[in-house]
């Protein structure tokens, strides 16, 4: 069952989050989800197995401009997690298809996403779902 994250499921998807985002502490991401959660131009799934939320999805509506797009708003894949020993079953790719029905639903004629140029298993993901590659990116800054 793929559920749309309620309030009550925060501390669910902070626990989630951090096994994609790790260099960031569950209480930050906690703060974070729920900061985003708040915001009506975005969008929390749950991949749900046996009582067990084993997945998450993260999307929002950006206005700004996405590389490689042509409309606004774009729905954007801010983040997909599916837990070790419930993988290549479908679940992000469900998960996946909830984000873009409620992208269609608001309006979106695209959906974007990205990831690190070394992310070679979510590289592969994109592409296995029908992603298309528009651009690499290196970024730099420095301190002033």
């Amino acid at each position: 069952m793929i559920k749309i994250a309620a309030k009550t499921d925060l501390e669910t998807l902070a626990n989630l989050a951090t096994c994609l985002w790790r260099d960031n502490s569950y209480d930050s991401l906690l703060q974070e989800i729920t900061s985003i959660f708040e915001q009506k131009n975005s969008l929390f799934l749950l991949k749900i197995v046996d009582g067990i939320a084993v997945g998450f999805a993260q999307c929002q509506l950006r206005y700004d401009y996405v590389e490689g797009t042509k409309t606004s708003p774009v729905g954007y894949l801010e983040g997909i997690f599916v837990a070790e020993g419930y993988r290549k079953r479908g679940y992000a790719k469900q998960l996946l298809d909830g984000c873009e029905r409620w992208a269609k639903q608001n309006g979106c004629a695209e959906f974007a996403s990205d990831c690190a140029l070394t992310n070679e298993r979510s590289i592969a993901f994109h592409k296995a779902v029908n992603f298309t590659e528009t651009n690499r990116i290196v970024c730099f800054t420095k301190v002033l």
